[in-house]
């Protein structure tokens, strides 16, 4: 055989070959078992990045095995197309985002197949096509017949530079997520998705998959972040309501002030004319720089100012000033908060700070009536200073009283309340799905209808940084015929948020070729739910939770079985050069490109894989890279050592012929195979499966420095490849066909490993004194503890190692040691 390893020329072969062959093509009409393996699809950058190596080739070798273990597997790849970069470059280079997407889809695609990814490239999708596109407004139609999709007006997150709206979530720390400038807000029209009608659900359904990690589940459930309180109906002065919730009613009694917050409508009505207005007006705009993260923060500094005004509180009767803080946001609750210093960390700490009043309604231990408190008091005690209600000491108790009497006498009502806002989908950009909404003068806010989808991107545009969308610039796409009316109408002008196209791309790779529906119904049954979903945890909470949503709602109008888009979920952890991520503006990036052109995609993949557990970040290593590579070499030569050893001979297996040294790597190999199927199949730690097979290498070599048998050899050899083919499948397939095999290992089945073969004829034992170790024995496997306690006590070494004292007990455990307690 060739002893170099010309990684090159075999990797370019079996690529060509399987894409020639669709090797790796999913068959709806099998009776094979179904499994769906998904790694989430990669935005189109043009270049991949050691993040999509170790994504895809986690993705890849759960794939090889199960297609070894008898499955029909569907593991599809495309592309999340729509977005900023590509516009942005439009505008950078005076071009259409269009041609700067499909150069980039087809590098990357290059990139993916120079990996010997196991991809069925015949369901490729791309949402920024208008095959894939049209029914991304397909089903926002379907959303708005149902009711799940609406505009209002909003104060929104604006990126300046971007010059579009940002989610709550791609806000980090006050500054946009993609180009880190300051954002502001904004009050504009804008289209949302009505997710907080399944905020119930999404929270109860998260029991529902306990193949997710818990660290997402945990932040879906805060994200969502449900509480059950009350919503009490304070008053201004002049009695125009400012409904309140709080979770802590039996506080009520204790409020001292409340807190609006700055964007509530309210206060503009409150301070308008009053000396207060310019500086409100001046701490209102301070505040909208803050991100809401921060703002909810605990680190945040508490900074507020009264604006002039009272509320009424229902329960006492008393006036209590309104103040704006920044610490209170819209979003939650009603925007209006009680402030109760005496039991409330945050509210004490603000009400030092500015010398409001503190008013303990809860007892504690140094409770003296009218001095000052010492301290904040949380936990609970009897109540006091709270009319009839003194004297009750069960919270729960005091509190279901508070909110009956409230009830009974019209001062608030029982509310649940979630964290979690609904999804705003309006972008002024141009490079993502046009909305599908008409807007006629006679017929008000009009669908379009399904027949004339999609509604096509024009290309007569023009990209500057203005703030509005560049669909505005078209002078053929704004004027359009009323379906309803047949007057003059126009467009929507907003593109939806990428993450509408990513939250159903899952069910269009079950039937991507479809040109009359978004998918079969049908085919989307046969595959779905996703089996296995492979990710970061950077999208525990936008595109998971959104892609749960859009499933959900499917269901709910028959279009989709499942309810829940993805079994089980893997997050991998981040590659990392000198302890930082890496990344462009760091310019710490080892490009894969290198990495492959220099040492092979299989030694790319097998370092991926074998540096760390999937799920902790890795750090990048170029000698352990060189190490990987040397192995792979290390293997070719031994898989050639062992073909030239077996040439000729008879490599049929004789069990009654077997020696001490054939049974001893006959042992090792079986092992080896079990533990390789348990570490990928069931763990997902491929690291360590690695490292058995490595193992299982060095032992071959000294074993070929014994009396061989060929037959022990030969089948090593064949069980290597086949356990070893998941994570380099170029050079196994290579030295497979070598071996004489005709059918590919990607068609072959997973080894069997042999129990009787992993049995041990001996073991040897450890033998102990009150814990110290006294002697090794050799002895015959699989005695019992009585076995083993009897064949100790007539071991020819046993009065010695007493050494004159005593045997007061024998502790024997079968296989491993005997300590014998002395005296």
């Amino acid at each position: 055989m060739e002893r170099r390893y010309d990684f090159k020329t075999i990797e370019a072969r079996w690529q060509k070959k399987w894409e020639e062959e669709k090797t790796f093509a999913a068959h709806e009409g099998s009776d094979k078992p179904k499994y769906y393996l998904l790694e989430m699809f990669p935005y189109p950058s043009g270049k991949l990045h050691m993040g999509h190596v170790r994504n895809y080739s986690i993705g890849d070798v759960l794939a090889r095995y199960k297609f070894m273990k008898g499955y029909e597997v569907l593991h599809p790849m495309g592309w999340d197309s729509f977005g900023l970069p590509a516009e942005n470059a439009a505008i950078k280079m005076g071009a259409q985002p269009e041609p700067w997407t499909t150069s980039n889809i087809a590098n990357m695609k290059t990139q993916l197949q120079t990996m010997g990814l196991s991809y069925d490239w015949d369901r490729e999708v791309a949402t920024c096509l208008p095959d894939y596109y049209k029914w991304t407004q397909w089903i926002f139609l379907q959303l708005y017949k149902n009711g799940l999709a609406y505009k209002k007006k909003a104060a929104v997150n604006w990126c300046p530079s971007c010059a579009t709206v940002l989610a709550n979530e791609q806000v980090i720390e006050g500054h946009c997520e993609r180009c880190d400038s300051v954002v502001e807000k904004k009050s504009l029209e804008q289209w949302f998705f009505k997710i907080t009608d399944y905020a119930q659900r999404l929270l109860d359904d998260l029991d529902k998959l306990p193949g997710w990690p818990d660290k997402v589940k945990t932040m879906q459930h805060n994200w969502i972040g449900r509480s059950e309180g009350v919503e009490v109906n304070f008053t201004t002065e002049d009695g125009r309501p400012i409904p309140c919730f709080t979770t802590r009613h039996d506080t009520i009694f204790g409020v001292t002030y409340m807190v609006l917050a700055p964007e509530h409508p309210m206060v503009a009505e409150l301070v308008k004319g009053t000396p207060q207005e310019e500086a409100v007006n001046a701490f209102v705009k301070k505040v909208q720089q803050i991100s809401t993260v921060d703002r909810t923060s605990g680190n945040l500094e508490k900074e507020g100012m009264p604006i002039g005004a009272f509320a009424i509180n229902p329960m006492t009767g008393e006036k209590v000033p309104i103040w704006i803080t920044n610490y209170v946001i819209m979003d939650y609750g009603t925007g209006a908060v009680m402030g109760v210093p005496a039991h409330d960390g945050r509210d004490f700490d603000f009400a030092t700070k500015y010398g409001l009043p503190i008013k303990p309604v809860i007892s504690y231990d140094e409770y003296v009536p009218g001095e000052p408190m010492p301290h904040v008091v949380e936990e609970d005690g009897f109540m006091i200073n709270s009319g009839q209600f003194d004297g009750m000491h069960n919270r729960k108790e005091a509190m279901k009283a508070i909110a009956d009497y409230m009830e009974e006498n019209g001062l608030g009502k029982r509310v649940i309340n979630y964290r979690l806002r609904d999804w705003l989908i309006s972008r002024q950009r141009y490079w993502g799905a046009p909305i599908p909404i008409i807007y006629c003068p006679k017929c008000g806010e009009v669908p379009v209808p399904e027949k004339d989808l999609p509604v096509m991107l024009p290309t007569d545009v023009e990209f500057k940084p203005t703030g509005e969308s560049p669909l505005k610039t078209s002078p053929t796409f704004d004027e359009v015929t009323c379906p309803i009316c047949g007057g003059k109408a126009h467009r929507e002008m907003d593109t939806m948020d990428t993450f509408v196209c990513s939250s159903w791309y899952f069910l269009r790779y079950a039937d991507a070729k479809n040109d009359l529906q978004a998918f079969d119904k049908e085919k989307t049954d046969h595959w779905m739910p996703v089996d296995q979903y492979i990710g970061g945890v950077e999208h525990a909470i936008l595109h998971l939770m959104y892609a749960r949503f859009f499933c959900k709602a499917l269901h709910d109008f028959g279009l989709v079985e499942a309810d829940e888009p993805f079994t089980n979920l893997l997050t991998q952890g981040m590659v990392l050069l000198d302890g930082s991520k890496m990344s462009k503006t760091k310019g710490n990036i080892v490009s894969p490109e290198v990495i492959i052109e220099k040492y092979g995609a299989d030694t790319a993949r097998l370092f991926i894989l074998f540096a760390a557990p999937p799920e902790r970040d890795l750090e990048w290593n170029d000698a352990a890279v060189e190490g990987c590579y040397r192995f792979l070499n290390r293997v070719w030569r031994l898989v050639g050592t062992i073909m030239d050893k077996c040439e000729g001979q008879d490599t049929a297996l004789n069990l009654d012929a077997l020696s001490a040294e054939d049974k001893a790597m006959r042992r090792i190999t079986h092992l080896t195979v079990k533990k390789v199927g348990d570490d990928i199949g069931k763990r997902f730690n491929f690291n360590t499966g690695i490292s058995a097979i490595m193992e299982m290498v060095n032992a071959l070599y000294a074993y070929l420095e014994k009396d061989t048998n060929p037959a022990v050899l030969h089948e090593a050899a064949e069980m290597l490849l086949l356990i070893f083919s998941p994570y380099a499948p170029h050079m196994c397939e290579e030295l497979w066909e070598m071996m004489g095999n005709n059918e590919e290992i990607a068609h072959h089945v997973w080894p069997d490993f042999d129990e009787k073969a992993m049995a041990q004829d001996e073991v040897e034992i450890v033998i102990q004194t009150n814990g110290k170790i006294k002697d090794r024995l050799t002895i015959p496997a699989g005695m019992s503890a009585d076995e083993l306690t009897e064949y100790i006590k007539s071991y020819d070494g046993f009065e010695a190692i007493l050494e004159g004292k005593q045997a007061v007990k024998i502790i024997a455990i079968p296989n491993k040691l005997v300590n014998i307690v002395v005296k």
